[in-house]
């Protein structure tokens, strides 16, 4: 049956899976919301207000379901905004496919109207970045960046589509189901070999991460690291990817990393790292492991072969995939169990933080969200200081789940918290947001209300850009430009989006106000009165600032 390019490109995306594409509409890729008109149901569009939020939803729906987060912008300005997610779905090692209209091939090179070589301009950002010459080949293309998408690291793929291709018709099959690829297993060698660097340590350690777990892959970790009694942390903002209440669970490392994390870490004599690269973030800077040999004996376990070895030299690497590893695992015996009980206890104890200055005390408000939000809950956050609340002070067990990016995105969380309702309308999903985060997006509330797709948002409202604050005081105390906001009523501004939205004064009144939102039937957006004073859980903004001057003067 002949069809044009757009219709083939859906048909396509349908036979591979796809239910949901995020976007912004252009006249480039007319034919292809044009093809989407009689999916009957199969393929819907999620209407967003900025691309650059629309590919935050794409980067939070693969990281959330493992399956590609789809994304569709016009060419140009469309394209440059929609990079942001781009970026961040590569460093969450995220499956996610961008499709960019373009420029008719006869218009190709003479810089026509919004014009961007895309392989070019996205090569550095994306796994792979291609464009589309020829109709007949849409299945084909297609096809490839499903796999790559999804396979060895997964990240985003950028598909360019010239518009006149998208209008040209094919008899071309379209795609009717993705390709199957098993994930690599370890070689038996590979396994007694790691099994037996681990049983000869004194203090192991796993770390783990990363996006392609399966619920079955994730228990079969936490059994082997249970039953071989040894500490478990995850990679930055993973937190969610082994079982907190597990008693070997000890801490994630990432910014602002505790020093029992770090110690752990340092410390260690072997490491199993399984699915995780090895980022700034984790490694405190690179500096607690030594480049390119560590002291720590690393076993690293990876799908793809591009990442072992990339920064540190292992003492053994693995390539295989995170489950199919899990699976094959046996347990260990040793004599480390102080040294988890340790890690765990230390872990514990960094629930317990004193009393906020501000209005509303952020670690009683997290307490009451650890009582009252259910197993299930989904957690997303954009970035700032304020992260530390989802962060630090909530536990996650096997079905809570965390969007947060590696990249440290602002204005990802509510994109994200959008992202995850569609995808799981029955789940109650919480975004934290710092005012000046909440802003990046917040226009997006509109595509939630539309979409049906209302989460409970809750700004923790200082009226600063709190991070970039904290650096000035330490580095340039009492030199303060460029970081304080002028903000608008953010109740009002949600409520005329159609969300229950209410300001929050004190830590009194947070309880009964999140039960509100709770029971809300269009979403909620809570505003938070916090004081800037509130900047970190433990140390105040002034204590910041005195810090600095006192360094100041020792300098001088």
């Amino acid at each position: 049956m002949a069809r044009h390019g757009g219709k083939l490109l859906v048909d396509s995306l349908v036979g591979l899976g796809a239910t949901k594409s995020f976007g912004v509409p252009g006249e480039s890729y007319l034919a292809v919301l044009d093809g989407m008109h009689d999916t009957d149901g199969k393929f819907d569009f999620v209407l967003c207000r900025n691309e650059g939020g629309a590919a935050f939803m794409a980067a939070a729906w693969g990281k959330l379901t493992g399956s590609p987060g789809i994304c569709m912008v016009t060419r140009g300005p469309g394209a440059t905004n929609a990079s942001i997610g781009v970026h961040t779905a590569f460093q969450d090692s995220a499956p996610m496919i961008l499709f960019v209209g373009q420029v008719g091939t006869d218009m190709r090179g003479r810089e026509a109207f919004q014009e961007v070589d895309y392989r070019a301009y996205f090569g550095p950002l994306a796994k792979w970045a291609v464009e589309i010459d020829h109709v007949d080949r849409i299945p084909e293309i297609l096809a490839r960046a499903w796999t790559m998408a999804t396979t060895g690291r997964p990240g985003p793929v950028v598909v360019a589509l010239p518009e006149d291709m998208l209008t040209q018709a094919s008899e071309a099959a379209p795609l009717t189901a993705p390709a199957r690829i098993e994930e690599p297993a370890p070689t038996p060698a590979a396994l007694e070999d790691a099994l037996a660097m681990l049983a000869a340590s004194e203090r192991p350690l796993i770390l783990t991460g990363g996006c392609n777990w399966t619920a079955e892959g994730r228990t079969a970790l936490e059994r082997f690291a249970e039953a071989s009694d040894i500490p478990a942390i995850v990679a930055f903002r993973f937190q969610d990817r082994f079982n907190n209440h597990s008693p070997v669970y000890c801490g994630e490392a990432g910014v602002g990393m505790p020093a029992h994390v770090k110690a752990l870490i340092s410390q260690a004599d072997t490491i199993l790292a399984v699915n995780v690269r090895f980022g700034e973030m984790t490694t405190d800077a690179y500096t607690l492991l030594d480049v390119p040999h560590p002291r720590q004996k690393i076993i690293h376990v990876h799908a793809s072969n591009d990442e072992i070895g990339k920064i540190y030299v292992p003492a053994l690497g693995i390539t295989a995939g995170p489950n199919a590893f899990a699976a094959a695992l046996r347990p260990v015996e040793g004599g480390w169990a102080d040294w988890r009980a340790q890690g765990r206890a230390a872990w514990e104890a960094g629930f317990d933080a004193p009393a906020q200055p501000s209005p509303v005390d952020m670690v009683q408000a997290t307490a009451y969200l650890r009582d009252v939000l259910p197993e299930d809950a989904i957690l997303t956050n954009g970035a700032g200081n304020f992260t530390v609340w989802p962060n630090k002070f909530y536990k996650y067990g096997p079905d809570a789940r965390l969007l947060a990016p590696q990249s440290g995105a602002m204005g990802y969380g509510l994109p994200a918290a959008v992202a995850a309702k569609v995808a799981h309308p029955e789940r109650t999903v919480v975004c934290f947001a710092g005012d000046g985060d909440f802003q990046m997006n917040c226009q997006e509330l509109a595509t939630a209300a539309q979409a049906g797709a209302q989460p409970i948002v809750l700004i923790v409202n200082n009226g600063i850009y709190g991070t970039i604050r904290a650096h000035q005081e330490r580095n340039y105390p009492e030199r303060v430009s460029g970081t304080t906001m002028v903000n608008p009523d953010f109740a009002a501004l949600a409520r005329s989006y159609g969300f229950y939205a209410e300001r929050v004064e004190t830590t009194a009144d947070f309880n009964a106000a999140f039960d509100r939102a709770l029971a809300s039937k269009t979403g909620a957006v809570l505003d938070l009165n916090v004081s800037a004073e509130a900047l970190t859980p433990r140390m105040t903004l002034s204590q910041m600032r005195e810090a600095g001057l006192a360094a100041a003067k020792g300098r001088g």
